[in-house]
């Protein structure tokens, strides 16, 4: 039996499109605030099959994953103590770029955070956590942080503010509060209201 190697690349191609095809239906659907969408809605608007769909994204979480990936890259590389910031300041900075992110693509990326990896498949929480760390570990060396904090606490602070509804003028005092609450009590004892 022969095969006809030139079929190899037009099938690859072909599998190319769809992949962006279903991507472009889904980044449109949410875009236009449609969370709620269906994987077999997502396949509908890309006019793909179910098949096609869960073989290039096997779950929401994948799709959601490849919708946001290079987003999610840039977010991450940003942590860094940029010259004249202290290590409190730098994650104080982070952490707001990673609510603004949040914020912009509001409940859908608030999904991907809030959800650990569950499988072999690395998460973009984790990822993020990853990046993180040494910012809040240098922050809390230098006593600007609390120390009984975990980057994970932050982390579902911001996700859930993030999925409050309200304009940037209302979730902007919320945040910032949040951020003031990651400072040492000046008497090293934590006040309790």
């Amino acid at each position: 039996m022969t095969t006809d190697k030139t079929s190899f690349p037009t099938r690859r191609a072909a599998a190319e499109r769809n992949r962006e095809k279903i991507l472009a239906a889904a980044q449109a659907a949410f875009a236009d605030g449609d969370t709620g969408i269906s994987m077999a809605e997502v396949a509908r608007r890309a006019g793909v099959g179910m098949a096609t769909l869960y073989r290039n994204f096997p779950g929401r979480r994948e799709l959601l994953e490849a919708l946001y990936a290079d987003e999610v890259d840039a977010v991450c590389e940003a942590a860094v103590i940029k010259d004249g910031q202290t290590p409190g300041v730098a994650l104080a900075a982070w952490l707001r770029l990673q609510f603004d992110f949040i914020s912009n693509k509001r409940l859908i990326v608030s999904e991907l955070l809030e959800h650990t990896g569950q499988d072999d498949l690395p998460s973009r929480r984790g990822q993020a956590l990853d990046a993180g760390r040494p910012l809040l570990a240098a922050a809390q060396e230098a006593h600007e942080v609390r120390d009984d904090l975990t980057l994970e606490q932050v982390f579902d602070m911001i996700v859930a503010i993030a999925k409050i509804h309200g304009s940037p003028h209302y979730l902007e005092p919320i945040i910032q509060t949040m951020l003031n609450g990651l400072h040492p009590p000046a008497d090293g004892h934590a006040a309790r209201l």
